[in-house]
């Protein structure tokens, strides 16, 4: 784009984008940095990185004051107008990498120290990769690492996928160096003599093992870059990036997710319980100050047409958490005990209760210092709520009143997490309407999309009407939902 060049709007240059990348590729042409620009930004949207049009019309404005031959100056420019957090930056490298790649095609001839890539032996070959990792080689910034990463793939990495297709695969190209088994040997080579087990050798461990990682990110890139040509940038860019962790679903977390998002959790917990509070402090006015509204009647002739209320005193909410345990949310049912630990930081009294067809208190728990994946564990182990295996939240809330009606008061706020999904059980709604009653505010947390509300057995309407419900997904729809209660 030249500059002064005015830069169109996103939105008519975006529409049918895909349609004409496509038809410029299948004619043989190469794809214009406009339609690259416009692509990517597509694709860093569709990977729930937000990027605003303005924020797209700076990018593109970017492109007419850069040297656009420098790659890694576009990445920077790139990263500085588009990503605003850390964990949206693994997601722009790979739609990075594969719509501005470093080269297009398989490249020259693959030989280098006087070794023919394409005809070497295994081992000769896993010699020179040991070589490159204790080098600290990387493929940004040592051109014969990239080289050696683009020959092994090329080399190993093409396998068959099916009936007479064949594709490009990353495992087969590990499997075949296999860089984890060179660790050994790379520590020798790197100590040369000193002690082991020393912090030397920790330090060393812990550089190879960094490099390895880059290595094989390497590997993983290349591979995408090749399917990315065979098959388009546009399909392999839906497959090829995690979301964010905070547009995971809590329905499809895994135990590996969990470290990150109480990264996100604990942020969002303090700002749950500023919100509640400030309700607290603003659903109310404080009692009559007597002395003061006398004597502000004074200029009136006695007559107190303002009254005046002493300040209330600044407290911290008390939270009632209920929690569906059942095998049908059992992955978000770990996110909100999850939530539930981190909220007993900030709020002055929290009671946590988990439920399948019956309910029982699991506060004992999450003692600070807990583990959590640990307490999940011993709740279900050791926690009363399953009779017979299958969700009935009207029997479940009946329990509660019964046993628990003390937990909710004017002080409380009741937190329901689960997806209403009663088994075709009775939803026993006064129970619900006298406890939601009880308390200072209730709200109710649904991980299931709204669009499946009220499908088979979820009586999700039937409880909104006496709970307000929010659908809660994922970090990003509970920090909407933190906003919203605001």
């Amino acid at each position: 784009m030249p500059p002064g060049e005015p830069v169109p709007s996103g939105e008519p240059v975006a529409a049918g984008h895909e349609e004409r990348v496509a038809a410029v590729r299948r004619a043989g042409g190469p794809v214009s940095l406009l339609d690259r620009h416009v692509g990517f930004v597509r694709a860093l949207r569709a990977a729930g990185v937000p990027v605003s049009p303005a924020e797209g019309l700076d990018a593109a404005r970017m492109l007419s004051v850069i040297d656009l031959g420098r790659r890694e100056t576009l990445r920077a420019a790139y990263a500085a107008t588009l990503v605003k957090r850390p964990a949206h930056r693994p997601g722009f490298e790979t739609l990075f990498d594969l719509w501005f790649p470093v080269v297009i095609g398989h490249g020259g001839p693959r030989a280098e120290e006087g070794m023919d890539l394409e005809l070497a032996e295994v081992p000769e070959l896993r010699q020179r990769l040991a070589r490159l990792l204790l080098e600290d080689a990387g493929p940004s910034g040592d051109p014969a690492f990239a080289e050696f990463v683009r020959a092994m793939v090329a080399r190993f990495g093409n396998m068959p996928a099916g009936a007479g297709r064949q594709s490009w695969f990353s495992y087969s190209v590990l499997r075949a160096l296999s860089p984890g088994t060179l660790m050994a040997g790379m520590l020798a080579r790197e100590l040369d003599g000193q002690e082991r087990g020393g912090l030397a050798e920790k330090v060393a461990r812990r550089r190879l093992t960094d490099n390895i990682a880059g290595f094989e990110d390497a590997v993983g890139s290349e591979v995408r870059r090749r399917i990315a040509e065979e098959s388009g940038v546009e399909r392999i860019a839906r497959a090829a990036v995690k979301p964010p962790v905070d547009r995971i679903d809590f329905l499809r977390i895994t135990n590996a997710d969990l470290s990150a998002l109480r990264r996100e959790v604990y942020p969002l917990a303090r700002r749950l319980a500023s919100r509640l509070a400030a309700k607290h402090r603003l659903g109310k006015r404080g009692r009559l100050d007597f002395r003061r509204t006398v004597r502000a009647s004074l200029g009136t002739g006695g007559v107190p047409l303002v009254t005046h209320t002493r300040p209330r005193r600044p407290h911290k909410p008390e939270l009632v958490v209920l929690c569906d345990a059942s095998d049908s949310v059992s992955a978000f049912s770990h996110f909100t005990l999850l939530l539930t630990y981190a909220l007993r930081e900030q709020f002055s009294k929290v009671r946590a209760f988990a439920f399948v067809d019956t309910i029982d208190e699991i506060t004992r728990f999450f003692t600070p210092g807990a583990d959590v994946l640990d307490a999940i564990t011993r709740m279900t182990q050791e926690a009363d709520i399953s009779r017979f295996g299958r969700s009935d939240y009207g029997h479940s809330f009946e329990t509660f009143a019964e046993r628990y009606a003390d937990a909710v008061g004017p002080k409380t706020s009741l937190l329901v997490l689960g997806d209403a999904r009663t088994n075709y059980q009775p939803p026993r709604l006064p129970t619900v309407r006298r406890l939601a009653g009880a308390a200072r505010h209730a709200y109710w947390l649904n991980p299931e999309p709204r669009a499946q509300w009220d499908t088979g057995d979820s009586a999700a309407s039937v409880y909104d009407a006496v709970v307000p419900m929010y659908e809660c997904r994922n970090v990003a729809q509970l920090a909407d939902f933190i906003e919203e209660i605001a």
